[in-house]
């Protein structure tokens, strides 16, 4: 498979499970009235969760590693990503007063690109 393909399955990947964390947050905030860092929170949770299913099937169609082992090295990927993306967040939002749905784009594309997709490739999903 040529790797740009991979390359752009990532990238819908991540549309995907970004448009389900930003959904997420922003009914939390709107609906639910939590803080939009805990709500950013839950967002990147149901947005990894779903992340991890299509990069495992879809996105590099890796399956030579049980599910556990490939799981535990995403949890990993994942806890860095959540501190990076709740990080980020916090310091856009309290500390350069910006919209907390521009922040949360910002952050997530930065984030997605260069530490989630890296990551994903080299040491999660690797064959």
């Amino acid at each position: 498979m040529v790797k740009w393909w991979v390359f752009i399955r990532a990238q819908a990947s991540s549309l995907i499970s970004s448009a389900t964390d930003f959904l997420v947050t922003v009914l939390m905030v709107e609906v639910f009235k939590l803080p939009p860092v805990a709500a950013g929170a839950i967002g990147t949770t149901s947005g990894g969760v779903l992340n991890f299913t299509l990069g495992r099937n879809w996105v590099f169609k890796s399956k030579e590693h049980s599910v556990p082992v490939q799981a535990f090295k995403y949890l990993q990927v994942w806890v860095g990503n959540l501190v990076l993306n709740v990080g980020g967040l916090a310091l856009m939002v309290h500390v350069f007063k910006v919209n907390y749905v521009f922040s949360k784009i910002l952050v997530s594309v930065l984030v997605g690109v260069f530490y989630n997709y890296v990551l994903q490739g080299k040491y999660v999903f690797k064959k």
